[in-house]
């Protein structure tokens, strides 16, 4: 018996954002949480930055839900190895209607994601059709498809790496920063003392660069 077609079928995409405005804000920053997390972390990880109050802060919930364990958690991951092209469109696309509901493209947006939603930060920042002034990511690698992209246009990136992380190590780390230089981008490379997380420590190196941000 030979093997079942496989289609994709495109339809109609709902899903949970968490927004939290400022008064004449900085800008927006949008967060992108990890692998089996949800948008209540990554917001809470946006608070925790030190004058995050002066930015609206977004926080987006990946589609793919599912339970943690056996618990009634609701977590979510922003793909898997099947139909991932697919789901790459789907999460850009997504992403971009978020932020043009937050208020983009008029405000300037910051992406900011942590291990898996690091990558999708880099996807929604130079794929989305929102103008981004920055990429925040941790603990994650450059997505190589845009690397791979000679017409990529890259922000400025701030990119953070524990001195523990066993998956984001230090080789590719590396290999990212001399990646986006050779390209003319404005890459801070910034190393915490913790693990595969996003810590205090952190969310202070993340404050101190976007005060460097125009």
């Amino acid at each position: 018996m030979s093997d079942p077609e496989v289609r994709s079928i495109a339809a109609t995409t709902h899903g949970r954002v968490l927004l939290r405005r400022a008064g004449s804000p900085r800008g927006i920053l949008a967060g992108f949480h990890g692998y089996l997390e949800n948008a209540a972390i990554q917001m809470a990880r946006l608070e925790s930055i030190p004058g995050a109050d002066r930015w609206t802060l977004m926080s987006v919930q990946a589609l793919n839900r599912v339970y943690r364990g056996r618990s009634q958690d609701v977590v979510a991951s922003w793909m898997t190895k099947e139909d991932r092209e697919s789901a790459i469109a789907d999460n850009i696309a997504y992403a971009a209607a978020a932020v043009r509901e937050a208020g983009a493209p008029a405000a300037r947006v910051v992406y900011a994601g942590f291990s898996q939603g690091g990558q999708m930060a880099f996807r929604a920042a130079v794929r989305g059709d929102a103008s981004s002034a920055g990429i925040v990511c941790v603990g994650a690698d450059v997505p190589p498809e845009l690397l791979a992209d000679p017409v990529a246009r890259f922000p400025p990136v701030l990119l953070v790496r524990g001195e523990g992380d066993d998956w984001y190590t230090q080789a590719k780390h590396d290999a990212d920063v001399a990646a986006l230089r050779g390209r003319g981008v404005d890459v801070v490379s910034r190393l915490h003392r913790g693990g595969h997380e996003w810590s205090t420590e952190v969310s202070a190196a993340v404050a101190r660069w976007l005060e460097t941000r125009p």
